[in-house]
Order: structure tokens, then sequence, then C-alpha cells
């Protein structure tokens, strides 16, 4: 009895040890990025390839699950109203559930995966293979040129994608109202306007925002204190995936608690 508690005691303290060390080295990372911003000339010259690869290729992943979702959303909504619920409550179902909640959090969970697994493994490798290393002994920042490009690419483009699936997510269920709902455009449009309010663009474009920093900055976390080789890489685009996907949640919640009482 007396090892078993000190075996849980043992277990309770190195885990409560580790977390307090990761979020160590979190905030020791998070610091030097922000002491890294004045180094322009380092970090800009990557920032526009960044870009690219973070926003503009992820766009058709975030294309092919916002349209799909707006066909689900119109469906449901259609099957879920009944005769006394006007039919225009279509579009402002899709609008609303759309720009609000599913446009930014679904496309920011799967980019977690396309992101931060890239991030988390193309910065693992240059760790486990010491070209971080090799870049410190040449007294090179290796945060200012691989941490702050991406982050700050990451903040520019999530918004971007995720106000294109959003667009893409209502046009879909526009369509899929004429197409399989009985749905006329003005009925459609109707409700779509009768709830619209500017505030949820600027809501969601929030939430893509601080989706943007976390996704890139878990993955460049994960990535920079890779060890252990392949395996190493291959846990650290695991965690920074899982870590990701629960912050973004969390911010969810967290925005809907603060911007939307």
């Amino acid at each position: 009895m007396t090892e078993f508690v000190t075996q849980s005691i043992r277990s309770v303290g190195g885990a409560a040890v580790g977390a307090v060390s990761t979020v160590g080295r979190a905030g020791y990372l998070a610091a030097g990025a922000v002491r890294a911003l004045r180094k322009t000339d380092i970090w800009t010259p990557h920032l526009i390839p960044q870009m690219a690869r973070i926003g503009v290729e992820s766009v058709p992943i975030a294309l092919f699950i916002a349209a799909f979702t707006g066909v689900v959303l119109a469906l449901q909504s259609s099957y879920t109203f009944t005769d006394s619920v006007p039919v225009y409550f279509v579009g402002a179902l899709v609008g609303k559930t759309m720009v609000l909640e599913l446009g930014p959090v679904l496309t920011g969970l799967a980019l977690s995966g396309r992101v931060g697994a890239n991030i988390a493994a193309e910065l693992g490798t240059m760790r486990v293979t010491e070209q971080v290393d090799a870049l410190e002994t040449l007294a090179y920042d290796p945060v200012a040129y691989l941490v702050v490009p991406r982050v700050l690419a990451g903040a520019a483009m999530f918004p971007v994608v995720v106000i294109l699936a959003d667009a893409l997510g209502i046009a879909a269920g526009w369509v899929t109202s004429l197409a399989l709902l009985d749905l006329s455009s003005e009925e459609f449009t109707k409700g779509l306007r009768l709830f619209f309010e500017s505030f949820d663009v600027l809501f969601g474009a929030i939430k893509a925002f601080s989706f943007g920093i976390t996704v890139t900055s878990v993955g460049c976390f994960f990535g920079f204190h890779a060890t252990g080789g392949a395996e190493g890489v291959g846990r650290a685009a695991t965690r920074a995936v899982v870590v990701s996907s629960m912050i973004l949640l969390v911010l969810d919640a967290f925005w809907a608690a603060v911007l939307l009482q």
C-alpha cells in the first residue's frame, strides 16, 4: 500500500513538473519570437513563401470541407424545420452557422492537421539533424528564421482562408436549397439577410486570427523541441495536432463567452 501511494505521488509530481517545464519552454520560445520581430532582415524574405504554403496551399481542403458543410446544413435545417417555421429560415441558419461557428472551427481543425503537423515535422527534422544547431553556431537566430515568419503567415492567412470557406459554404447551401429543397433564391437570401450582422464576419475573423497564431505556434514549439530521431519527429507532429486542436476548441468557447455576451 505504501509503495502504491509513493508511486502515485511520484507519477503526479512528475506530470506536474513536466507540465510546468513545458509551459516554461513555451514562454521562453514566445519571448524569443517577440524579441526576434525586430530582426526584419532575417524573417521578411521568408514571410511571403510561408504565406503561400500556409494559406494558399490550404485553400483547396478548406473549400472542400466548407462546401459539404454548407450542403449538410441546408439539408438538416430543412429536415428540422416544420411547417410552423418559415422556409426562408434555412438561409438564416446556413449563414449564421457558417460564419460564426462551423467555418472558422472546422477550417481551423483541418489546418491544425495540415499546417501544424507540417511545421512540427519540418522543424523537428531540422532539430534532430542539427540544422538548428548549425544556425546557432553561425550566429543566425533560428527563432527569427524559422518561427517568426510561420507565425506571422498563419496569423495573416487563416482569416483569409476562413472567409473564403464561409463564402463557399453559404453558396453551397444556397445551391442545395435551390436544387433539393424547392427554395427560391429570394427566400434563401431573405433569411440570409434577416439576421446578418457585420460583426459576425469580424467575430469569425478574430477567431481565425487566434487559430492561426495557435496552430503555427504549437507546431513550431513541438518541432523546435523534438528529440529522438525520426520517431521523435513523428511524436512532435502528433502532439502538435492534438494540442493545437484542443486549444482551438478552448479558444472557440473563450471568444464566444467574451464577444457574444
